[in-house]
């Protein structure tokens, strides 16, 4: 019948499916890491910052210790990926990418969806419904977020 909602045998049914599709999300984002020499967690960064972001918006973005964020920052920018710039605010440090930085971001974004069944199993039109899907389950309006959860400028945050 149209319409009727849906219902699952066993109460963990679409939590199982939802774990095993970020396992597998996950899997494919090594992957892709790999492809281009870059270790996971600063892959993670890298691919976050669109643009300048306060190191604490990435920190809390990542749900992670603003120190860890620190220690991702110097990895970035002994690779030259980064470099950490003073926000309007003097106390208050943003990270820029370098054109490095983004032509290894755009590397990684192209190896992502090479690998990604995400990309590869599901059409234009159901990745966009899926998005819209995740987007409303994270209700996720945080201030400087992006639509795909990347950080864009915004010295508030």
């Amino acid at each position: 019948m149209a319409g009727a909602p849906i219902r699952f045998g066993e109460e963990g049914d679409l939590a199982g499916l939802v774990f095993r599709v970020a396992e597998r999300t996950q899997a494919d984002f090594e992957a892709a890491t790999q492809s281009v020499g870059l270790p996971a967690p600063l892959a993670r960064a890298l691919v976050v910052l669109a643009s300048g972001a306060p190191m604490r918006a990435l920190a809390e973005h990542m749900a992670c210790d603003p120190s860890y964020v620190t220690a991702l920052a110097d990895q970035l920018e002994e690779r030259g990926l980064v470099v950490r710039v003073a926000g309007a605010d003097r106390r208050m440090k943003l990270l820029e990418v370098t054109a490095a930085g983004h032509a290894l971001r755009d590397r990684l974004i192209d190896a992502i969806g090479a690998r990604a069944a995400l990309t590869n199993r599901l059409s234009l039109d159901e990745r966009r419904a899926l998005a819209r899907l995740l987007e409303r389950v994270l209700d996720d309006d945080a201030p400087g977020r992006g639509a795909l959860g990347t950080l864009e400028a915004s010295e508030g945050a």
